[in-house]
Parts: C-alpha cells; sequence; structure tokens
C-alpha cells in the first residue's frame, strides 16, 4: 500500500496585535496606549520582593517625587540618629548647651546633620563609647548613602530619553485626489533626533466567526523614515481602497471603538542611543473631513525657516473643492505642507556679491 504525505499545512499567519494578546483590548475596554505612552494593562500576582527593583523605580519616577523622596530620606535618617545619640544618654554629647539649640533632641538632630554630611563644626562633639559607636555607624551609612544618591541622580540626567511632542489629534483629510490620515509631531528638546523609524497600527472591533475580537493592521505610511529631524513631520497614511480605514466615518470609529496607535523609534545625536516614544489616538481624536493648519512662520530676513509649535494640533474644516484643488496645485512633502504654504524668501539684492 502506497502511502501518501499529506499536504503540509500553509504557515500561520504572524498575529498583529503587538503583543497585547487576544483578551486585552476586547468591547468596551479602555484605551490600549494613553496619550503619555503609558499602558493600561497591569501585572498581579508576582511576589513582591521579586518584582521589586528598587533602582528602576528610582530612575522611573518623576522629578518631584524622586526629590521628595531623597528630601525625606535625608530627614528620617538624621532623626533616627538623633533618637539613637538621646538614648546614649544626656551626657553622650558635649559642646554647646542643649537650651541655646532647643533642647536635647533638637541638639542630637543637628549634630547628625553634621556627622552625616561630613561638616564637623566642632560646637557639638561625641563623649563616651555608645556615642561614638553611633558616630562611626552614621559614617558609614552617610557615605554609602552619599555615593548611592549621587550615582541614581546621576544616571537620571545621562539616561537619554525621547521627549515627543504629538498633535494632540489626527485627522482624515484630502491627499493626493483621495484622503489620508495624518498626525503630527515635533522633537520637544533642543537636542536633534536623527534616524526616525515610525510604526502606525490601526485596531478595532470587528466580527469574527460569530465574535466580537480585536482586530490589528499596520498601515501603510507615505513614508517610515526620515533621515533628519529639524522641524515637523507629518506622518500620513494614504487611505487607499485596501486601506482599512477607507470609508469609515466618524461614527464607524466610534462604533468599532477604534485605536490608532504609534510607535516612535530615533537616535539621539548627544548620546549616539536609541530612544522611543509611543501614543495613540482614539475615536474621538481623530477628526474626519479637517486638516492641519500651516505652523510655519514667515521667512526671517536671513531666508531661516522656523515652525510655531503651539499650532501643531490645530485643524481646520475643508471642503468638498479642497480635494481637487489640492491635488491638482501643490506637492505634499513630509514635513506636513503644501508648496503654497511655504512663505516666499525675502528679494535678494540685485548688487549683492557682485565685484
Amino acid at each position: 500500500m502506497t502511502s501518501v504525505n499529506p499536504r503540509p499545512a500553509p504557515p500561520a499567519e504572524e498575529p498583529k496585535d503587538l503583543g497585547f494578546g487576544t483578551v486585552v483590548g476586547q468591547e468596551n475596554a479602555p484605551r490600549l496606549l494613553n496619550r503619555d505612552g503609558s499602558f493600561n494593562v497591569r501585572r498581579a500576582g508576582l511576589p513582591r520582593l521579586a518584582s521589586l527593583s528598587l533602582y528602576h523605580a528610582l530612575l522611573s519616577l518623576t522629578w518631584p517625587r524622586f526629590i521628595g523622596l531623597l528630601v525625606g530620606g535625608y530627614l528620617t535618617v538624621n532623626l533616627l540618629f538623633a533618637a539613637a545619640y538621646v538614648a546614649c544618654g544626656p551626657g553622650a554629647l558635649g559642646g554647646e548647651s542643649a537650651v541655646s539649640m532647643g533642647g536635647h533632641f533638637l541638639r542630637a538632630f543637628f549634630f547628625s546633620v553634621h556627622t552625616f554630611a561630613t561638616i564637623g563644626y566642632g560646637n557639638v562633639y561625641p563623649v563616651g563609647l555608645a556615642a561614638n559607636l553611633v558616630v562611626t555607624l552614621e559614617t558609614i551609612v552617610g557615605l554609602l548613602g552619599f555615593a548611592l544618591g549621587t550615582g541614581v541622580l546621576f544616571a537620571r540626567f545621562a539616561r537619554p530619553t525621547a521627549r515627543i511632542v504629538f498633535s494632540d489629534r489626527s485627522v482624515i483629510a484630502p491627499y493626493r485626489g483621495g484622503t489620508g490620515f495624518m498626525f503630527r509631531l515635533v522633537n520637544g528638546r533642543s537636542n536633534q533626533l536623527i534616524e526616525l523609524d515610525v510604526k502606525v497600527l490601526f485596531s478595532r472591533i470587528e466580527e469574527r466567526h460569530g465574535k466580537r475580537v480585536r482586530v490589528y493592521d499596520q498601515l501603510a505610511l507615505e513614508r517610515t523614515h526620515v533621515v533628519f529631524f529639524p522641524l515637523s513631520w507629518t506622518v500620513v497614511h494614504p487611505i487607499a481602497e485596501s486601506s482599512p480605514l477607507f470609508g469609515r466615518t466618524q461614527d464607524d470609529l466610534r462604533r468599532c471603538e477604534a485605536e490608532v496607535l504609534i510607535l516612535l523609534s530615533a537616535i539621539d545625536e548627544t548620546f549616539a542611543q536609541t530612544v522611543h516614544a509611543r501614543t495613540s489616538f482614539k475615536a474621538d481624536e481623530i477628526v474626519v473631513g479637517a486638516r492641519f493648519v500651516n505652523i510655519y512662520n514667515p521667512r526671517g530676513p536671513d531666508g531661516s525657516e522656523s515652525i510655531d509649535i503651539s499650532r501643531l494640533g490645530d485643524t481646520e474644516p475643508v471642503t468638498d473643492g479642497d480635494l481637487g484643488a489640492m491635488h491638482d496645485t501643490a506637492t505634499w512633502h513630509h514635513t506636513g505642507h503644501f508648496t503654497g504654504f511655504a512663505p516666499p524668501a525675502p528679494p535678494r539684492d540685485p548688487g549683492a556679491g557682485s565685484g
């Protein structure tokens, strides 16, 4: 009997859920990505000590909380050592009287501050074995504490991070005789970013095999990469018939709980390291039938270009006649403005540069 080898099954399509899984983002769930790039999912059940990473927590704290933690820790340590000096007895500290320094505890507290910071004014000094043992312990704690605090502070300053300012809304606007999904972004710092790459994914709830599931599609962009990023970048997805956004209205986007996920990576020229940024747009943050306003300022006397970042998310309505007019009279550029928007160069002096 001749055996027949079964035809190999076609390879399964790679999931497009970005790692969120099939459960996250189901119907009536909150947005997957917040505007600041943080996730709306949490992990629970890990042992507290196993999941605790003090160093990463100190790096990721906001600056006000980090400074507050340093100040609170400094005061707490000195209060504990002040209590230790008081416990050594009334004669454990000599020099300046307790009355002139606000009492025994305050004198011990200020002496702890002097010892912890290795100031050593000499107006208060330890007396006896117990007090000197506490001083020895405090100097060790002080040296290690300042070393660790300085290291974490330096690491926070030296850690490369991106501060990308995204437009607070995206638009579906006329584009090359059709329409396109667009949003704008700009570098929020004075440093330079190079080699930018962007991915845009459209997620929505659809009926599949009798179930309502969240579906993900990566949108094809006008361009996914720019080498230099001196001004702004308008990311454009041309909405062709093959696009999952084709023919969708504002109500359609709300009904399917649409969310557009933005993933950006770039190289920080200062640190020569890769930085990342992410955000998302929900249905109510996608304006259908509008376009971004011009953000270019008039050219300076020297011909230099500049943009007004305060208008990054400003939009204006489009009319039915805009579709053909834009296609016929203007060329779209990745900076997000038509050539007709560019301010004219200042007139040149005919005699300039002549010998």
